[in-house]
């Protein structure tokens, strides 16, 4: 009797480890699926603001929520993009020389899509 008792125990502890084991597994793969999700859904959370500004001039956006604040400058044919920025409402302010020039206010940056905020030619402004 004591080999059928004994052979019991084993397999009870067999049902133990496979069940740790398995719950170990199970914990894993929903801590990666977790991480996973938590990456596409910090993309699926952002837009940009592009458009056209004077040559080598600085654009800033700023939320009118949070503060958070991107800046660029425009490259040499007067493009620029602001790639990332977390949804919400912004102000997109042209500088010169460290100067606001221009402001666009209540810009709305929507999920996945760009907006559209082009400043005119400082040459025309001067």
């Amino acid at each position: 009797m004591k080999t059928n008792t004994s052979h019991l125990n084993n397999r009870s502890s067999r049902r133990n480890a496979f069940s740790v084991r398995s719950l170990a597994i199970a914990a894993v793969i929903g801590i990666c699926g977790v991480a996973g999700s938590a990456t596409v859904y910090a993309q699926a959370t952002a837009g940009k603001i592009f458009g056209t500004a004077p040559a080598g001039e600085t654009i800033y956006a700023k939320s009118v929520t949070t503060g958070f604040k991107r800046h660029v400058q425009a490259d040499s044919k007067g493009r620029y993009s602001i790639g990332a920025l977390p949804v919400g409402v912004y102000t997109v302010t042209l500088e010169k020389d460290g100067n606001p020039i221009e402001k666009h206010p209540n810009v709305g940056v929507i999920v996945g899509r760009g907006v559209k905020v082009d400043f005119a030619d400082s040459a025309a402004k001067e």
